[in-house]
């Protein structure tokens, strides 16, 4: 039997494959809400069952949260990891939705067919593509492709408290040769497959100023304004030319090869328009340095709120006590976590006058991700993605953060592949999320088209 007969078999049986990824999009498994644990304990069994009619072997695995699913099928060749969540957002707010998010269809929209409901794009629909890749090669052949591990879990989207726990503890189950992640998403409408994410640190500061709030009159001029404080020292984290003044910040950030920057000046990046869908149009990062640099490749520092003294309706003259604001700062491989959060500490620190005091509430962080892309199965896996969508698949990187990657590496020692067929426009977290039948239909056929090249 050959690759093409595998494919034949994909675009038969699409609509079923369709009807599938609907009955699941049908259970409402939002894992941060405890009213929704009986559903994500039913998305769980599903995918077991699903995965059992397959020719896994397949067990729900509780955890003290959500349960994970691992099946295993052995088989000769590489082994795979493949993994996927199978818990989805909050649907808040819900009166903007056009229909019930659970209440899954296809729809025909002026850019094409698209499959809409909570969690089509993040992540049920895109972890479906994989295990209809595995249905028809297993149709076509009457076996699995190769030796795989699929490992979902249930706590994706409420911060995988369960995670690390669950991989330290069956760390020798899991352990293969490589993992792949769908999760992610084409680039321009470009098959692609990232390599390198950025990490994050995140920290919450409080300045207390004086002992309660004062009259503004009877105090302002000589009692210090926290709020003025906290903003003259926030204000001057970032020099005129968009980088982060924080001593040390960049002593560990590493150079770019300029194999990777001449790669990504060739993929088209239009800055202008990508910041003109949110009504922007000037770079505000480090201005020697392209778009694609500032989004994949260098770290940055920024202020996500920032509050303190009277918000509500009308005016009250007071110098409030306290300020707050939280930050998170995006780190690039070579970055420490702790490093970071401890150089943006001592600098605070040292421009708090003594008669006010900070204090800091420290927010989990994970280290960014660097792909070993010498490996063969990522030249494997691009040359099949590039086939199965008629245009050159690239490497890219991913500005945000994907915990489980660099959990793969530092839990298990084992890199991950990831390659997401979902666009830029399928709203996730967001109402009306949706996932384009192309992408899926696609999907699943650059999967059987990528384990047909690394899975022998």
């Amino acid at each position: 039997m050959t690759l093409d007969t595998v494919l034949a078999r994909i675009d038969e049986t699409l609509p079923e494959a369709v009807d599938r990824l609907l009955e699941l999009l049908r259970i409402p498994s939002v894992s941060t809400d405890p009213a929704f644990a009986e559903a994500c304990g039913e998305a769980a069994d599903w995918l077991v069952e699903d995965l059992r009619d397959l020719g896994f072997d397949a067990s729900v695995r509780p955890t003290p949260g959500h349960p994970m699913v691992v099946a295993r099928a052995k088989g000769p060749g590489k082994h795979i990891l493949f993994y996927g969540h199978y818990d989805v957002q909050p649907v808040d707010p819900l009166n903007l939705w056009d229909r019930d998010p659970f209440d899954p269809e296809l729809q025909d929209t002026p850019r094409g067919r698209v499959i809409r409901g909570r969690g089509a794009s993040d992540d049920k629909g895109q972890l479906m593509t994989f295990l209809e890749a595995c249905r028809a090669w297993k149709a076509v052949h009457g076996n699995l492709p190769g030796n795989l591990t699929i490992f979902l879990e249930g706590e994706e989207e409420s911060g995988s408290p369960s995670l690390v726990p669950f991989m330290e503890e069956n760390a020798a189950e899991l352990r293969a040769d490589l993992a792949l992640i769908c999760d992610t998403g084409l680039f321009a409408g470009k098959p692609a497959i990232v390599t390198m994410l950025r990490g994050l640190a995140g920290d919450e500061v409080t300045i207390t100023g004086p002992s309660k709030d004062l009259h503004s009159g009877m105090y302002g001029g000589l009692a210090m304004n926290p709020l003025r404080l906290l903003t003259r020292i926030l204000g001057g984290m970032f020099d005129d030319q968009g980088r982060v003044t924080i001593p040390g910040f960049y002593d560990d950030v590493r150079e770019l090869p300029d194999e990777i920057r001449a790669q990504w000046q060739g993929l088209g990046f239009d800055h202008a328009g990508f910041l003109g869908e949110v009504g922007l149009s000037l770079p505000a990062g480090e201005q020697d340095r392209t778009p694609l640099e500032m989004l994949w490749s260098r770290p940055t520092a920024e202020i996500n709120g920032m509050w303190g003294g009277y918000q509500g309706a009308g005016s009250k003259t007071v110098i409030p006590s306290k300020a707050f604001a939280k930050l998170t700062f995006r780190l690039v491989p070579g970055m420490d976590p702790d490093k970071v959060q401890t150089l943006f500490r001592d600098w605070v620190r040292a421009q708090v006058p003594a008669d006010c005091t900070v204090s800091f509430t420290p927010k989990a962080g994970a280290p960014a991700s660097e792909m070993a892309v010498g490996d063969p199965a990522f030249e494997a896996a691009r040359l099949a993605l590039s086939e199965e969508w008629g245009q050159p698949a690239a490497f890219v990187g991913c500005g945000g953060s994907i915990p489980i990657a660099g959990h793969f590496k530092t839990v298990l020692g084992m890199d991950a592949m990831l390659i997401g067929f979902g666009r830029d426009d399928d709203q996730i977290h967001s109402p009306n999320e949706k996932y384009d039948l192309e992408c899926f239909h696609k999907g699943i056929r650059s999967w059987a088209r990528v384990l047909d090249r690394i899975a022998g």
